[in-house]
């Protein structure tokens, strides 16, 4: 009986067959095309088999290898790779070489309640991951679209899934960023619900309308303003404190008191954007500085380079750092 064929693709002869999947090209070759554009190389494809140029440099050839070898990997585990898919590979294969991509395309959340895979997309949010594993308390500490919050709630969707926890609760202050609450139409729940609406959109994309409503009745999934915590006692639950950066000294304590038997912790902020008025101590600085080094706590710190959102992000964030810095020098 001969040899089964190879399902896969051509690339240069320096670097020799890349093992890939049709469906890892995305709609339309969409992905290659991206990777074709930000790499610089005209990234051919034929049926099945992707053709690397020749003369392309050495680095270039084997980035360009190692991202269509992930993008393969996440199809063949029924993924459907996307665009933002392949940028998050790339920069990931160009900011850090020496890891292996394929360890990123791995899902976490179980598929039996989320519609959708997550993976790490870079070394800090796979160690975030762990310590969530590992510590009943963690603090994720970094920009906007580093993906603190949502991956926090993915993996408070796999404990569920798990049966590691009996319920989801995830809440945030409630913080007049320069609009006046008084002056939103509604009742109490209906001017506090724009605040939580990050939330509900992580849990929209990782959860299926139907079942989270069901859960969401029952009580096993629920989403408040952090007032709303006091006095409670949260036990097999995984909870979720969103913006901390907003909570006073008061709140926070309040939050990290609140944990019962059989509870874990996620504690997601951005030191350096408060919206509290300048007469309230910041309670995340206050906490990071009092609670660092006691066991069973860890602290992940992101950066502008771990932003996963739409890659002008990053940009931004790290023009707004340097002009804060060249403010704070004069």
């Amino acid at each position: 009986m001969g040899a089964k064929k190879r399902p896969a693709a051509y690339a240069n002869d320096q670097y020799g067959q890349v093992e890939t999947a049709a469906r890892g090209f995305g709609a339309g070759s969409g992905n290659l095309k991206v990777l074709s554009r930000l790499l610089g190389l005209n990234i051919g494809q034929r049926g099945h088999e992707i053709i690397i140029p020749g003369d392309a440099s050495p680095e270039k050839a084997l980035t360009a290898r190692k991202v269509i070898e992930a993008l393969s990997a996440m199809a063949a585990g029924g993924g459907h790779p996307s665009e933002w898919d392949t940028e998050c590979l790339l920069s990931l294969a160009r900011n850090h070489p020496e890891v292996d991509l394929l360890e990123y395309t791995r899902p976490l959340v179980n598929p039996h309640l989320s519609r959708k895979q997550v993976a790490a997309k870079n070394p800090a949010q796979r160690l975030y991951l762990e310590a969530i594993g590992q510590n009943d308390l963690v603090f994720g500490l970094g920009p906007a679209g580093t993906g603190k919050t949502y991956l926090a709630v993915a993996m408070a969707v796999a404990a569920l899934a798990e049966e590691r926890v009996s319920r989801i609760i995830i809440t945030r202050p409630a913080v007049e960023a320069g609009e006046r609450l008084g002056f939103l139409p509604g009742d109490l729940a209906e001017k506090i619900d724009p605040y939580l609406r990050p939330i509900y959109d992580a849990l929209d994309d990782l959860i299926p309308y139907e079942k989270y409503v069901k859960l969401s009745e029952r009580r096993v999934i629920e989403v408040a303003p952090l007032a709303f915590m006091r006095g409670r006692t949260l036990s097999e639950a995984f909870v979720i404190l969103d913006e901390a950066q907003n909570c006073t000294r008061e709140q926070m304590k309040m939050f990290l008191t609140r944990l019962g038997p059989g509870s874990k912790a996620v504690v997601t902020g951005d030191p350096g954007q408060s919206d509290l008025p300048g007469s309230f101590p910041a309670g995340l600085r206050e906490a990071v500085t009092i609670l660092e080094g006691i066991e069973g706590i860890a602290f992940c710190r992101f950066g502008a380079a771990d932003v996963v959102r739409h890659r002008l992000v990053r940009k931004i964030i790290e023009a707004y750092d340097k002009a804060s810095a060249e403010k704070s020098e004069k």
